[in-house]
């Protein structure tokens, strides 16, 4: 991969589906189809919306370990990242990536207190093209 930035930061910005994943309580890996990031930060940082209530929000208090997974089915590509989840609930993060229309999920707008932000900061990914993977570092800017 040339331009890691540029190739991966280009499939992932075309995908409509990110696949989260979290660690159970007993140590199993669980997986669940979000919405796409709501911002990005190079390929390190990802800001995703969800409720506070989740079973995934209780997952990543308990175990910050995660990883995320963005598919592009028509080329069968894809990338993975690895690191970890972050529960943001302080209203400056709430304010960041709220978008008009959030209210069909969160009713009370962005003061519900069943609406948080997760924070995904990865360290390290592999990317799958053309019957092969390459594993990278994530540069921290």
């Amino acid at each position: 991969m040339r331009d890691k930035e540029k190739t991966v930061g280009n499939l992932i910005d075309k995908q409509s589906v990110a696949y989260i994943s979290s660690v159970d309580e007993e140590g199993f890996p669980n997986t669940k189809a979000m919405l796409a990031p709501r911002k990005r930060e190079g390929l390190h940082t990802f800001y995703f919306t969800t409720n506070t209530s989740s079973m995934r929000v209780a997952q990543y208090q308990d175990n910050n370990k995660a990883c995320i997974y963005f598919c592009d089915k028509r080329f069968f590509r894809g990338v993975m990242l690895v690191g970890t989840m972050e529960v943001l609930q302080d209203q400056e993060s709430k304010e960041l990536i709220w978008q008009e229309g959030d209210t069909m999920y969160y009713p009370k707008g962005v003061t519900d207190p069943d609406y948080c932000v997760l924070r995904f900061t990865a360290v390290k990914g592999r990317f799958y093209s053309n019957f092969k993977s390459e594993s990278f570092e994530v540069d921290i800017k």
